[in-house]
């Protein structure tokens, strides 16, 4: 059996998306850097035109609960993710900023969706960072208990309210909601075919 990564993607789901910072070093361990990193997120979501459901900054990774881009690639929108914020945050020397791959995990349900933004926003509490997930400034918790706009557009239904529209069904995320609270998600015809994926929900 080969070990070559298998990525499905341009198949209508969400992507839950880890990547670390080079060697698991804490660049990301200061204020600075995680608001960079939340600016440089903002650009590219609006150049690439994709939906940002859930985040986390943590002091050596990342978590991404993002949609599929409108332009180009998912693999080309975090190339670029990764070298703006290198170009800001980079010291001198030859280091890399970054790791080289990224960890991209098909999320086909409201299920796994809900699971993987409670996984991102109690991950600074579960590390001994915070007491509480409210307390880690540098993710999107603190929109979906609020509904207050941050430095990174989420997309929820806080969102979708202001726009004036109702979010569509297949967007739908509540992260405050318990997986026994848990309603399955109609998804459009496009994103209910398999595929093979690994994960069924």
């Amino acid at each position: 059996m080969s070990g070559r990564l298998v990525r499905y993607q341009k198949c209508g789901a969400f992507h839950f998306i880890t990547f670390s910072c080079y060697r698991r070093q804490p660049k990301l361990g200061t204020t600075r850097a995680r608001a960079v990193f939340e600016q440089e997120l903002e650009r590219v979501r609006l150049r690439y035109q994709f939906a940002v459901a859930g985040y986390v900054v943590m002091p050596e990774h990342v978590h991404l609960l993002l949609s599929e881009p409108r332009r180009s690639s998912m693999a080309v929108v975090l190339q670029v993710l990764k070298q703006c914020t290198s170009r800001w945050l980079k010291s001198g020397g030859g280091e890399a900023f970054w790791q080289r791959r990224y960890y991209d995990f098909n999320v086909w349900s409201e299920k796994k969706r809900v699971e993987k933004l409670r996984y991102m926003h109690r991950n600074p509490v579960v590390r001994g960072l915070v007491e509480e997930p409210q307390d880690w400034v540098w993710s999107s918790f603190r929109h979906y208990a609020t509904g207050l706009p941050g430095s990174v557009e989420i997309e929820s239904h806080w969102t979708a309210a202001r726009r004036g529209h109702h979010l569509p069904e297949y967007l739908r995320i509540d992260a405050s909601r318990g997986p026994q609270d848990e309603q399955p998600t109609t998804f459009p015809p496009f994103a209910t075919r398999r595929m093979g994926h690994p994960d069924s929900g």
